[in-house]
């Protein structure tokens, strides 16, 4: 068997777009064409590849096929500049996977000399940071930042560093909620919070240290980290953050470390395809190389020396 890359193309798209009339579109096809190919994609492999549902999936075999596809257009991509020095060329798609804290604190600051010195087009896709994987293994994205060290087959994984998060307030929250010092009896009255269902952390830290479940108190859910902090300011709410992105808060006095001796620290991993070449190897290397001068400071260096990306 061998594969028609316009079938695999064709999964792909309708992946990305959530749409066949929208896939249609970008690959100037009929809608009814990338239907066709979508089902000849399904006769070639000899079962489903799409999961016709809302949000629109890829079977674990459309996985596979998905991967496969981004990395043979990453070879595609690197190897062309060589071959036609002189064509024109369009920007590099790359899909990253990466949690919203990281992209609040360092990630940004990490990829921009990259895509200041390369045609690029990024695609940043945020989830939290025990779900970046899956967007591996989907195919959706080609690197990702994740607290799971193992990496799935065909990638390799680099030990970043640990991000610190702390329990923040603004004085005039402190003032109203809690006046005699954070207590079980006053963290079930003040409002918190949590980015969505999926993260945990602010329930983990609160259990472990004040005893309390979750059904207990309540948090507002806000999908932004650089919101979670707005609201502290403003004296709306207490909320667990990473100390890199309030220390600017802290030194100014706008925010407060409601418990100086908690913290609570989360190891971060890079996963990058182990074959990764051109462009894509640049950026993996600019981010294991960032993130580690940043987060790495508590760790043995021995073995961010150990993990640091091949040359």
């Amino acid at each position: 068997m061998k594969f028609d890359y316009k079938l695999l193309e064709a999964l792909s798209t309708v992946i990305e777009q959530q749409s066949f009339e929208l896939a249609a579109r970008k690959l100037f096809i009929s809608q009814s064409a990338v239907s066709q190919r979508i089902k000849l994609l399904e006769e070639t492999v000899t079962q489903p590849v799409l999961i016709r549902s809302q949000p629109l999936m890829a079977t674990p075999i459309g996985e596979h096929l998905l991967t496969h596809y981004k990395m043979v257009r990453q070879l595609e991509d690197d190897l062309l500049p060589e071959l036609l020095p002189e064509a024109p060329r369009k920007p590099i798609k790359v899909s990253l996977a990466v949690n919203a804290d990281s992209i609040a604190t360092w990630f940004i600051e990490a990829i921009t000399p990259i895509l200041k010195s390369h045609l690029v087009e990024l695609d940043l896709i945020i989830k939290n940071e025990s779900k970046t994987i899956e967007k591996l293994r989907s195919g959706e994205a080609v690197g990702a930042v994740s607290n799971q060290q193992k990496s799935l087959p065909g990638y390799q994984s680099f030990y970043l560093g640990d991000m610190r998060f702390i329990l923040v307030a603004s004085p005039e929250f402190v003032a109203r909620y809690f006046p005699k010092g954070i207590k079980p009896s006053s963290l079930k009255l003040a409002p918190g919070i949590s980015y969505d269902t999926v993260d945990d952390m602010h329930v983990k830290f609160i259990e472990q240290h004040f005893k309390i479940e979750a059904k207990d108190y309540f948090c507002h859910s806000v999908r932004s980290s650089e919101a979670f902090v707005a609201l502290a300011k403003q004296g709306a709410a207490y909320c667990l953050v990473p100390e890199l992105q309030v220390k600017a808060e802290l030194e100014q006095g706008l925010l407060v470390n409601l418990c100086p001796d908690k913290v609570l620290t989360q190891s971060l991993y890079w996963h990058s395809w182990v074959l990764v070449k051109g462009i894509n190897k640049q950026i993996s290397k600019e981010i294991v190389r960032y993130g580690q001068m940043l987060l790495c400071e508590g760790r043995n260096r021995n073995e961010k020396a150990s993990n640091s990306f091949p040359s």
